[in-house]
């Protein structure tokens, strides 16, 4: 009887002290504090996933409005310190109040671009801005007031109208990049020239190469060296401008409406507050995302806290100089592709985003890169927007008759302002706002269609509803 007792005599020394602890101690993932040797890198590669998207609204926004170097560096700035603190609140946030601590990334959208330059179309030199930071306002103030019903709502954003959206963000903010590509001025002599072309080719190949033969960290980032590489190439042939270096600031904050005081303009609010709903929609998806790929549901209640995250850094970021806040999609694919689901490490992220907010001439450090080279660099980022929207779409039930036929005029519809500027050129100023975006036009047809199709008369016949992938 002695010899089958050192069996079980064994087995706890079969575990070392320190596992033992871990496992009456551990923690969940998504509440894990890491070392620094792996907390670092983590919330380096989630910075190099998100740089290039968080400075590209106030690059296209301050060229749109005719804003000097200086001042673009300074919205850039302001762009990096609100991204820092809402995703400081958005991870770290106040139990019950705001914040919905999950390693969920905030910054300014590229949703709201297309937008927002329809604003500034509509508006002189000079008051583009203002008008622009008044409807950002009011739809932060939108956001906050919805946000607690917004669970209601999601089933009249289902796939079939969040992947229209998606997808036209992409192929309307197409032009942007190719006039990048030719050099961003069209009144400069060298537009279109084919030194420019060339440094866009190159920037492009770049990336594409490092796709193709880059592993791990170096593919996660390709576009970071591909923006860091078409630069220095740039640079022997005298097309980086290297003043914006040498004029910025060390270390200044934003100062509170440096672009001054907001105007409320209702054409403006209205097309900004639709803009909200689809940032809204997509913030609701990352949640129920994440909430997935960490093992940590998602529900209303974060939801509703992570939202109001979002309405309180679209409500102060104007202030600033920010634009209308939502998560980023690509943080979202880093935890999935990393199994990284600590809060901390997207923590330390925003912090150091706040920190880059904080030094101007860290800013300054991207206005270095030549327009062609953003153009490049461009060309990959804005389609791959449109192809997370075809993805989307691919979940919506396209084999319905009705279902191919709402998204065929949603996108129709979205792309009349892209192929024909004048087209509503006779309509109303409050119109030619908020039609003359497609992404705005495209959002209403497709809400529009699926509630004629989907829910009014009908019986348990419903559109897919938002899906957490």
């Amino acid at each position: 009887m002695a010899q089958p007792a050192k069996g079980p005599a064994k087995a706890p020394c079969s575990t070392p002290p320190e596992h033992i602890e871990d496992a009456v101690t551990s923690v969940h993932p998504v509440d894990e504090k890491l070392h620094p040797s792996r907390l670092v890198p983590a919330a380096l590669q989630h910075i190099a996933a998100m740089y290039a998207g968080v400075v590209t609204p106030p690059l296209i926004i301050g060229q749109a409005c005719g804003l000097d170097l200086a001042a673009r560096t300074r919205l850039i700035a302001a762009s990096l310190l609100i991204a820092g603190i809402a995703t400081l609140i958005q991870t770290i946030g106040v139990k019950g109040f705001v914040g919905n601590r999950l390693p969920f990334v905030n910054a300014a959208s590229s949703a709201g671009i297309a937008p927002i330059l329809a604003i500034a179309e509509t508006n002189d030199k000079g008051s583009q801005l203002p008008a622009i930071y008044g409807a950002v306002m009011v739809a932060g103030v939108f956001c906050l007031a919805i946000g607690p019903f917004f669970g209601r709502l999601l089933r009249f954003f289902p796939p079939l109208v969040t992947g229209v959206v998606i997808t036209l963000i992409g192929v309307t903010l197409m032009p942007v990049p190719v006039g990048w590509a030719q050099g961003g001025d069209q009144a400069a002599a060298d537009f279109g020239s084919m030194g420019n072309l060339a440094l866009a080719g190159f920037t492009l190949a770049v990336i594409l190469l490092m796709q193709r033969f880059g592993k791990g960290f170096l593919k996660q980032v390709a576009l970071l060296f591909g923006l860091l590489i078409g630069t220095l190439a740039a640079i022997p042939f005298g097309m980086a401008d290297f003043s914006a270096i040498t004029s910025a600031p060390v270390a200044a904050l934003p100062a509170p409406f440096a672009f001054g005081a907001p105007v409320f303009q209702p054409a403006a609010i209205l097309s900004l507050c639709i803009v909200m709903l689809v940032l809204m929609t997509e913030s609701s998806a990352g949640m129920l995302a994440l909430g997935e790929i960490c093992d940590r549901r998602a529900d209303a209640r974060t939801i509703t806290r992570g939202l109001r995250t979002d309405g309180l850094a679209t409500l102060i970021g104007p202030v600033f100089g920010g634009f209308p806040t939502s998560a980023f999609a690509q943080n979202v694919g880093v935890v999935s592709l990393t199994r990284v689901r600590s809060r901390y490490v997207v923590a330390v992220a925003g912090a150091t985003l706040l920190v880059l907010g904080a030094f101007p001439v860290l800013g300054a450090v991207v206005s270095l890169v030549p327009m062609p080279v953003l153009g490049g660099a461009g060309i990959v980022l804005f389609g791959s927007i449109a192809v997370s929207g075809i993805r989307t779409l691919s979940e919506a039930g396209l084999d319905d008759s009705s279902n191919i036929i709402l998204v065929a005029v949603a996108l129709g519809a979205g792309i009349i302002p892209l192929a024909a500027p004048t087209f509503y050129a006779e309509f109303p100023a409050w119109a030619q706002t908020v039609l003359g975006s497609g992404i705005s036009a495209g959002a209403l047809v497709a809400v529009t269609l699926n509630l004629f199709f989907h829910h009014l008369g009908t019986r348990g016949r419903t559109a897919p509803a938002l899906k957490s992938s």
